[in-house]
C-alpha cells in the first residue's frame, strides 16, 4: 500500500506546540486511527518505521513527540541512555495526557470521524504511555510492548492505582529475560488488571528481552517480533475494524 508521510505541528492545552509524525495511506480515506507512542529515544528512524507499518495496514498513524517540551526533535543514540534519560526526568502524565488528547483531536480532524475508531501501541516507555492513553481518552484498544513503569519501579511510581480507569481492552507484551522490568512487576501488571476486571491480553515471550520488537537495538529477537507482529495486528482488528463495520452499516 502506498503511504504519505510527514510531520505536523499541534497546539496542546498546555499552551506548547508538538510534533505528530504522521503516516497515512494514500487514497482511499483511512477508517481508522492509531497513536504510536515513542520509545525513550524520541521520534526516531525505529518509531517512524513502526508508524508507517501501520499505516500500510490502513491506519492513519500519528507518532506524537512526548519530549517536545524538554528537547523538541531529539533522537537519541541506544547506546546512549543517560541522555534519553534526562528528557524522561521531565515527562509528567498530566503533560502527556494533553499531548494525547492534542493527537486524538488531530486524528478527529483530519480523516477519522467521530464514530470511526482509534487506537494505541507504544513500545518501552511508550508502553506505559499507551497504558495511560486507555485511562483519559476513549479508545478502542491499546497495545502495550514492555511497557517499563506500569508497575512502581525505582524512577517511576507506576499506573497501578489508575488501572481501574482503563476504557479499552489492553495487549501487554514482555520478555522473558527482560532485565529492566522484573517478574514481580509483570505478574503486579496482570492482577491489577483482573483484579480490576478488565479486558486484558497478557504475553510473554520467554526467550526475549527488553526491547525485542526493535530492529536496530542489539537486544532485538527477530523470532519474537515476527510472532508479535501478526498477534498485534489481529488484536487491532479485532476491535478497530469491528467498529468500522458497525459504523458503516449505520451510515
Amino acid at each position: 500500500m502506498e503511504i504519505h508521510t510527514e510531520f505536523v505541528t499541534v497546539n496542546v492545552a498546555d499552551g506548547t506546540s508538538m510534533r505528530l509524525y504522521v503516516a497515512r495511506p494514500t487514497g482511499a480515506r483511512p477508517a481508522r486511527g492509531l497513536l504510536v507512542m515513542q520509545e525513550a529515544f524520541g521520534i526516531n528512524a525505529h518509531i517512524r518505521d513502526v508508524t508507517e507499518r501501520f499505516a500500510r495496514e490502513g491506519f492513519l498513524a500519528v507518532a506524537p513527540e512526548l519530549f517536545h517540551r524538554s528537547g523538541a526533535g531529539f533522537e537519541g543514540k541506544y547506546d546512549d541512555f543517560p541522555s534519553a534519560m534526562a528528557h524522561m526526568k521531565e515527562l509528567r502524565d498530566p503533560a502527556m495526557e494533553a499531548d494525547f488528547r492534542a493527537a486524538y483531536d488531530w486524528l478527529r480532524g483530519n480523516g477519522i470521524a467521530g464514530s470511526s475508531p482509534i487506537g494505541a501501541i507504544g513500545f518501552c516507555m511508550g508502553g506505559r504511555a499507551a497504558v495511560l492513553a486507555s485511562t483519559t481518552l476513549p479508545l478502542e484498544c491499546a497495545v502495550s510492548f514492555y511497557g517499563g513503569g506500569i508497575a512502581p519501579n525505582p524512577m517511576n511510581p507506576g499506573l497501578l492505582g489508575r488501572v481501574k480507569d482503563v476504557k479499552a481492552p489492553v495487549l501487554l507484551f514482555w520478555g522473558g529475560r527482560d532485565g529492566h522490568i522484573t517478574p514481580d512487576q509483570t505478574r503486579a501488571v496482570a492482577e491489577a488488571f483482573k483484579a480490576a476486571g478488565k479486558n486484558y491480553v497478557n504475553v510473554e515471550f520467554s526467550d526475549a528481552d527488553h526491547g525485542f520488537f526493535c530492529d536496530a537495538r542489539p537486544s532485538y529477537n527477530p523470532v519474537a517480533a515476527s510472532q508479535a507482529w501478526p498477534l498485534t495486528l489481529a488484536f487491532l482488528n479485532s476491535y478497530t475494524s469491528a467498529k468500522e463495520a458497525r459504523a458503516s452499516a449505520r451510515s
